[in-house]
């Protein structure tokens, strides 16, 4: 799977005429300012970006907020034949790095912080996030209206490797003690229903959800940035 982003670099007029395409990794960089190009353009864009998807034989890609609102391209991408994967799922995939990098710019320590998850439905990934956070971080906290879901994974980390979890859903002190917070599945008018420590740090894996709370001072974080130095395929 690749994601394909619009590259932050300027455009010179040749790359407006002309644009370009460029692969790094599993990063696809698109050279042209995607949100004002003509259909002309958009349509080229994708030609280009299907040469280089071919070489590689991917068939899922996942855009960035400018090129999803370019419908042009992005249809001409699934007449292709490429599956559009929601970016909310890289999002997920990628809650360990942007966990490290708040850590390290807060200047917090896994070991005295309480990480609090707010889930409802257990997919495999997540649960092997639950694993990994479960060495790191002094304690986590599991909040999902489904507990008895959630109960194996407690039992086996307990059992396997000595590590304790709380699993509660309880609205009133669940939360204020907490300053990580990583939503992967509440929606805004759930997750407001829960006090909530007013300096804490929520990042937000299912969409832009709002904070109702007059009081709540903290930073939410409702989506990311990939970028990238070296380009090694372009057309």
């Amino acid at each position: 799977m690749y994601y394909i982003e619009e590259a932050d670099k300027p455009c010179n007029g040749f790359r407006k005429i002309f644009p370009k395409v460029k692969l790094n990794s599993n990063i696809i960089s698109l050279y042209g300012n995607i949100e004002k190009i003509n259909e002309k353009m958009s349509i080229k864009l994708s030609q280009k970006t299907n040469k280089i998807l071919k070489k590689t034989k991917s068939n899922k890609v996942v855009l960035d907020k400018k090129i999803q609102d370019n419908e042009i391209y992005k249809n001409m991408l699934k007449t292709y034949g490429y599956k559009i994967v929601d970016g909310k799922w890289l999002f997920e995939g990628l809650s360990s790095k942007i966990l490290d990098y708040i850590v390290d710019k807060n200047n917090l320590k896994k070991e005295e912080s309480v990480l609090s998850i707010l889930v409802n439905d257990l997919k495999d990934y997540t649960c092997q996030n639950i694993k990994s956070f479960a060495n790191e971080y002094k304690n986590i906290n599991i909040i999902t209206n489904h507990i008895e879901k959630f109960k194996k994974i407690e039992q086996k980390l307990s059992e396997e490797q000595g590590l304790i979890i709380s699993i509660t859903n309880n609205k009133k002190k669940s939360l204020l003690k907490s300053k990580i917070i990583l939503n992967i599945d509440f929606p805004s008018e759930l997750l407001n229903k829960y006090n909530i420590f007013e300096e804490a740090i929520l990042i937000n894996i299912c969409g832009n959800v709002k904070m109702k709370k007059k009081r709540f001072k903290g930073l939410v974080i409702n989506d990311y940035e990939i970028s990238v130095k070296n380009d090694d395929l372009n057309v």
